[in-house]
C-alpha cells in the first residue's frame, strides 16, 4: 500500500526542492507582409490559333480577347477608280446629258456602249443602275463584295469595291438621293454604304438571314427588309429601328415588292417545306400590317422574283415553272390564266425579271445564259441575246438610255449590252 500511495500521490510545493521554470509568454503571430507594390500577373502565352486557353488565362486576357464594339465607320474603303462622269467618252456624256433632259441623241453615240465588268470571284446575285448617276452600276455577289462600276470611264471602271459584309451579299440598292447603297447578306444584317466617301454609315441587325430588301417609294427613310425565317420588317434609316413587323409564319422570303402607290406591298416566300402554296405570294396592307390576299398564287412553284408595272395596276412573279405569270394588282388580285411569257428557264436559280422605263419591254435572264426580251403588251419573244454559259441571274434596263441593259451571271461576270 505504500508503494502505491508514493506512487500515485502527487508531490506538494512544499517537497519542491528545486524552483520550477517559469515558461516564456509566446509573443504575438507576426503580420503577414504586405508589399507596397502589387505582384506582377504572369505574363501570358502568345495567342496561338487553336491553343487551348485556360480559364485563368482567358481572365487575364479577357480586354484582349473581348469583341470591339461595332464602328460603322471606322475605316473607309480604298478608291480604285474615279466615280465622276469627267472620264467618260464625250458623245456617251453628252448622250447622258441629253437624255437626262428629255432629248434624244442615241444616233450620235460612235462608241460602243457594251462592256464586260469583271471582279467577282463568284456568282453576281443582283445589279442595279444608280437612278440620279446614270453612269454608275451597282453589283452585289457571293463573294460577300459590293462593287460600284464606272460602266463607260476610259480609266478604271471598278470605281469602288466594299467588303463590310462577312458573307455573302444578297441585295443592293441605290438611295433615290445622294451617292449612298443600302446592302444586305447571310450576314443577318442591312447595311448602308457612303459610296463617295467609301464608308459605312449604319447597320441593321436582325435575327435572321436578310435575302432581300426594298425602299419605299415615296419615303426615302423607309425600307422593308425580308429574311429566311419569312419575317418581313419596316425600318426607319434615321432612327435604325423597326417600325411595323409583318407576321404571317411564312417561309424564307424570297422577293418584296411595293405597289405604285405605296399604300401595299408584294413578297413572294418559299413554301416547299410547308406545302402551303397559297401563302407563296401575299398582298399586304403596309400601315395596317395586315394580308389584303393570301391565295393570289395556288400553283406549287416558287416565285424568285416580284416585279409592278411602272404604269398598269398589274404585278408579275417569275415562277419556277419556267414562266411569268401576270396578276392584278387591284383586289381581288387575280391570275391572268390566258396571258404568260414562257420561253425561258428558271430551273431552280433566283432568275429576275425587270421592266423597261416605260413598261414596253420585260426583260428576263434565264438558266441557259440568255437574255430574254418580250414585248409587255402581246407577251411575245422580240429578242434573244446570249450572254453567259453559265445562268444569267438578273437583268436591268439602263435608266436612260433605252437601248442599254446590263445583266449579270452565274459566273461572276456583269455586262452591259447595247
Amino acid at each position: 500500500m505504500d508503494l502505491l500511495c508514493n506512487a500515485y500521490s502527487t508531490p506538494s510545493d512544499d517537497d519542491d526542492d528545486e524552483p520550477r521554470p517559469v515558461a516564456e509568454p509566446t509573443p504575438p503571430p507576426l503580420k503577414r507582409f504586405k508589399p507596397q507594390n502589387p505582384p506582377l500577373l504572369p505574363k501570358p502565352y502568345p495567342l496561338i490559333a487553336g491553343r487551348y486557353i485556360s480559364k485563368r488565362e482567358r481572365s487575364l486576357l479577357s480586354p484582349a480577347l473581348s469583341p470591339p464594339l461595332p464602328n460603322p465607320a471606322a475605316s473607309a474603303s480604298p478608291v480604285m477608280g474615279s466615280i465622276s462622269d469627267s472620264d467618260l467618252p464625250r458623245d456617251i456624256l453628252s448622250s447622258l446629258r441629253h437624255q437626262a433632259k428629255g432629248r434624244s441623241q442615241l444616233g450620235r453615240i460612235s462608241e460602243r456602249l457594251s462592256v464586260d465588268l469583271k471582279s467577282h470571284k463568284k456568282s453576281v446575285n443582283t445589279i442595279q443602275w444608280s437612278p440620279t448617276h446614270a453612269h454608275l452600276l451597282a453589283s452585289a455577289g457571293m463573294d460577300h463584295a459590293i462593287c460600284i462600276w464606272n460602266a463607260w470611264s476610259r480609266d478604271q471602271k471598278k470605281a469602288r469595291e466594299f467588303s463590310y459584309h462577312n458573307a455573302a451579299v444578297k441585295d443592293v440598292k441605290w438611295l433615290q438621293q445622294g451617292l449612298s447603297v443600302l446592302s444586305c447578306g447571310y450576314d443577318c444584317s442591312s447595311r448602308l454604304i457612303d459610296v463617295e466617301k467609301g464608308l459605312q454609315t449604319q447597320i441593321f441587325t436582325e435575327d435572321q438571314v436578310v435575302g432581300v430588301i426594298k425602299l419605299h417609294p415615296d419615303n426615302s427613310n423607309l425600307f422593308l427588309s425580308g429574311g429566311s425565317k419569312g419575317r418581313l420588317r419596316l425600318w426607319d434609316i434615321r432612327t435604325g429601328k423597326v417600325v411595323h413587323e409583318y407576321i404571317r409564319g411564312l417561309g424564307p422570303i424570297l422577293d418584296i415588292e411595293f405597289t405604285v402607290n405605296a399604300k401595299q406591298f408584294i413578297s413572294s416566300s418559299d413554301v416547299s417545306g410547308s406545302n402551303m402554296s397559297e401563302n407563296s405570294i401575299v398582298v399586304w396592307d403596309v400601315s395596317r400590317q395586315v394580308p389584303l390576299s393570301n391565295q393570289v398564287y395556288v400553283e406549287a412553284y416558287t416565285c424568285p422574283c416580284i416585279r409592278c408595272h411602272p404604269s398598269d395596276p398589274f404585278f408579275i412573279a417569275q415562277s419556277n415553272g419556267n414562266y411569268i405569270a401576270i396578276f392584278s394588282s387591284c383586289p381581288p388580285f387575280k391570275l391572268d390564266k390566258y396571258k404568260r411569257y414562257e420561253n425561258h428557264g428558271v430551273s431552280g436559280f433566283p432568275i429576275k425579271c425587270n421592266f423597261s422605263l416605260d413598261g414596253e419591254k420585260l426583260a428576263s435572264g434565264s438558266s441557259d445564259g440568255c437574255i430574254y426580251l418580250y414585248d409587255y403588251r402581246s407577251s411575245e419573244l422580240v429578242q434573244k441575246i446570249k450572254a453567259y454559259e453559265q445562268a444569267c441571274i438578273d437583268v436591268a434596263f439602263h435608266p436612260l438610255l433605252p437601248n442599254v441593259i446590263a445583266a449579270c451571271g452565274w459566273d461572276g461576270a456583269v455586262s452591259v449590252f447595247e
